[in-house]
């Protein structure tokens, strides 16, 4: 039996020898594999990451692999430059880098003994990431292969064709989303513990530096001893302050200092801490060591307001008052409305309102100036030769190349005097055999004295060169006006805003209405329609016609006129006095909102300082244009001087500019009081030096050479400017552009006026009441608005008729008296009202 037993031992213990050592085997097996895979996954690696930079370099290489005299530029050789191809280029692009993933992040868990089910679940995932980044790269970058790879490009080719591009980008989407879903399972409470958790940790943070904070203030006022154990004194500090208050005494504070030396410091530590017994009658504060601090008294200054109520006496006479605190200033309601909505946008009821291209205006050539060489030695000989025979020499001589004129430029030789040059001038003109000489003696801030010659071939300045020059494109002007160019070619802007009215004259067809539709043009290319209202006055009825049809857009007019432009005399008096009312309306407006002018006005608005409910809105500007003024002034006479006078006096500051064109430019016409509130001057060729001197105070005008040429002056000098050329076709096309667009309901309506004449109520018999007059009625009484556009518009009659039915309403009792340029009041409030009115007067007929 014991030769079995031991028999058998023998058996169990081969056995297990033998099962160790396979197991032993198995493990370096396993261990052996992992270690591969760990290398392997290091090593595609390296070689993905050098195929990004010389892929392309190695392109030519790959068919020659067996060769070993070619080389390639990837760190891990020939077999790397395959893999790389193979794996990014002909495979999954930059996403085969989730491979070297798995290889290395299952090796490294096979390493570490991590279970086989998350070594799975990392593979599973991962391959499903690297095929949904390979299409979407594939879609969004299918232009490099790099990226996306051959297998992401021929997938997104399959879907496209089968469900289109937006089919794609939603499939891909979806399934983006459901891998982050079911990846990461994201779920609101998740999002909110880390939100609360990250919350958590900065108010932990913010509590420890404040407690931190707090401790050393807290250091900073205790007094230490240099003894070896750093031992604090604070206690200590406490009974001299004690001490010092009579509130102890001699025993009290010997027993204390001793009983607190023994029983705060350890046996060990006696010998080496400082026992302090203090004398309340000695004790002095010192600061003659450095060790020493004074006894702080900031605590005694520190005390609280019920301590100080304490320690008051008792009188009762004696009066405790505590100062109230100051209001706090609510929020800026202004300030909010704009952080909520921003700043108010007038543009925003046409915000897709696109302004005119250039493209509209035509080109007459090109704006460079053609410089006739021969002409211009010719003309400097003529005036050289013609100086020397009055015995003038010339130092200097320079010539500058206009459009239409070219100054020449002479510096004449010591002790001659420039009056002399000056009388030459007719001289000079017959020697040139040309007519419009001008001479500038001498030309301000220059030192020279110029002589103004007409070209022989003139250039044609179109508008489109004008308004594309980037002198006016840049201009930072409220309302900037392009007029043409200058003897140096260049272009001419002016800030009608500034001038702020302007005047121009000339004799007929020298270009007055040409100058008009450059000034309108210019404007109409820079404002937009929220931002400026133009009212047109053109007695000759044919010259400004073309702008009805940015009626809606751009013009203003009376409430029951039926055209914008004003083409009959009788009516331009009425416009006149409703823009006086509008600006009276206007300067009140601003004496609410407590500014000086329309741009603070304005910039107050959009700030959203003003209330609309108050009366407030939007200012745009105001440009009246009259054609013909000399007209008016015939037929009319005072009843136009004064409105204009009184607008040119004052409306400059509510935005409200005059252009006033006349081709007789007479002292009857042009008066002293307009002359002195016109300071912008444009004046075109003239037939009398007497016409001169009233447009420009000086001669000059009648020294052009007409087609635009003219002298602008704002108060200062005369500059020779050539009005740019704008033809009826071009306004024609112009304005069609602009109406074709979305625009207002209708022009912009201006103050309604009515004459003296029609101002006081008239007793109506019943009898002869319009057979329209219970209409009427009604129409008012709804809209609760008594105006006479309003019938006109809703019955379509005409304004006769109209302010009939208001003249009967208001002896009728049903509207209130005129009221200038406010509406009339409806004093019946509902048509149930108005029935009832209307049965009792039944009852009383």
């Amino acid at each position: 039996m014991k030769q079995d037993n031991k028999t058998k031992k023998n058996t169990t213990s081969k056995s297990a020898n033998k099962d160790k050592t396979k197991g032993n085997s198995l493990f370096n097996i396993k261990f052996l594999f992992l270690i591969i895979l760990l290398f392997t996954g290091i090593a595609l690696t390296v070689s993905l990451v050098s195929y990004l930079f010389t892929g392309i370099e190695d392109q030519s290489s790959l068919g020659a692999m067996s060769d070993r005299t070619a080389t390639v530029a990837n760190q891990t050789g020939k077999v790397g430059a395959y893999f790389g191809h193979t794996l990014i280029f002909s495979g999954f692009g930059v996403a085969a880098f989730f491979l070297c993933k798995i290889l290395i992040q299952t090796a490294t868990y096979g390493l570490f003994g991590i279970s086989a089910t998350r070594v799975k679940n990392v593979i599973f995932w991962d391959l499903c990431a690297m095929i949904i980044v390979s299409i979407s790269l594939g879609f969004f970058a299918s232009s490099n292969l790099i990226l996306g790879g051959a297998v992401g490009f021929e997938i997104n080719q399959y879907l496209v064709d089968y469900l289109g591009t937006i089919g794609t980008i939603l499939l891909i989407l979806f399934f983006a989303i459901a891998f982050v879903i079911f990846r990461f399972k994201p779920s609101p409470e998740k999002i909110k513990n880390t939100l609360d958790s990250v919350k958590d940790s900065v108010n932990n943070t913010l509590e420890k530096s404040k407690q931190e904070i707090a401790d050393l203030k807290t250091e900073t006022k205790k007094v230490t001893v240099d003894t070896p154990k750093q031992e604090t004194i604070s206690q200590q500090e406490n009974l001299e302050e004690l001490i010092l208050n009579n509130l102890i005494d001699d025993e009290t504070l010997t027993d204390k200092t001793t009983q607190q030396s023994t029983t705060e410091q350890p046996e060990s530590e006696k010998s080496e801490t400082t026992t302090f017994t203090m004398n309340p009658k000695t004790v002095k504060p010192t600061i003659e060591h450095s060790s020493e601090l004074p006894i702080n008294k900031k605590k005694e200054e520190d005390k609280s307001f019920e301590s100080m109520i304490l320690d008051t006496p008792n009188d009762d006479n004696f009066v405790i008052e505590a100062a109230e605190d100051e209001e706090v200033v609510e929020e800026n309601l202004a300030a909010k409305l704009v952080q909520d909505f921003g700043e108010f946008d007038p543009t925003l009821e046409l915000s897709k309102y696109q302004f005119p291209s250039i493209d509209l205006l035509k080109d007459y050539g090109t704006s460079s100036i053609t410089i006739d060489q021969e002409e211009l030695e010719i003309n400097k000989n003529n005036i050289v030769e013609t100086l020397k025979n009055y015995k003038i020499d010339i130092a200097q001589i320079k010539a500058t190349v206009g459009p239409t004129v070219t100054l020449y430029e002479i510096v004449p030789e010591a002790g001659v005097r420039i009056s002399k040059i000056k009388n030459l001038e007719d001289d000079i003109a017959l020697s040139l055999a040309a007519l419009g000489i001008r001479i500038i003696a001498p030309i301000p801030g220059r030192g020279t004295i110029g002589i103004e010659v007409p070209n022989t071939k003139p250039s044609i300045v179109s508008m489109k060169s004008v308004i594309s020059s980037p002198k006016f494109q840049n201009a930072e002007m409220e309302l900037p006006i392009a007029l043409g160019k200058t003897i140096s070619n260049e272009t001419f802007v002016v800030d009608l805003a500034k001038m702020p009215h302007m005047l121009m004259a000339g004799a007929t067809g020298q270009g007055k209405s040409v100058g008009l539709n450059a000034v309108l043009t210019s404007l109409l290319y820079k404002k937009h329609p929220a931002e400026v209202k133009f009212v047109l006055v053109d007695p000759k009825k044919v010259e400004l016609t073309l702008f009805n049809k940015i009626e809606r857009h751009y013009l203003a007019k009376l409430p029951d006129a039926e055209d914008a432009i004003i083409t009959d005399n009788t009516k331009v008096i009425n416009t006149l006095n409703s823009l006086c009312i509008e600006m009276d309306n206007r300067y009140s407006l601003l004496k609410d909102a407590m500014v000086r002018n329309i741009k603070e006005y304005n910039e107050k608005f959009k700030q959203r300082k003003l209330n609309p409910e108050q009366g407030h809105r939007f200012l745009p500007y105001i440009v009246l244009v009259v054609d013909e003024f000399a007209d008016l002034i015939m037929t009319a006479g005072k009843e136009v001087e004064t409105p204009i006078a009184r607008l040119a006096q004052l409306a400059r500051a509510i935005g409200i500019h005059l252009i006033i064109a006349t081709q007789r430019p007479s002292v009857n016409v042009i008066t002293g009081i307009i002359k002195a509130n016109f300071p912008a001057r444009v004046a075109f060729r003239v037939t009398s030096k007497i016409d001169s001197r009233t447009i420009l105070d000086g001669q000059g005008a009648d020294q052009l050479i007409g087609r635009g040429d003219m002298l602008y002056t704002q108060g200062n000098d005369l500059v020779r400017v050539q009005c740019a050329f704008v033809d009826t076709p071009e306004v024609e096309r112009l304005t069609e552009f602009i109406g074709a667009q979305k625009a207002y309901p209708e022009a912009y309506l201006l103050p309604e006026y009515v004459g003296e004449e029609t101002s006081t109520a008239i007793d109506v018999d019943i009898s002869e009441r319009d057979s329209l007059f219970r209409q009427a009625a009604e129409v008012i009484v709804t809209a609760q608005q008594g105006s006479a556009s309003l019938l006109q518009r809703k019955l379509k009659l005409g304004y006769n008729r109209a302010g009939r039915l208001i003249d009967q309403l208001e002896a009728a009792g049903i509207v209130g008296p005129f009221e200038g340029s406010k509406a009339r009041v409806v004093l019946i409030p509902d048509l149930i009202a108005l029935e009832q009115f209307f049965q009792e007067e039944e009852q009383n007929m």
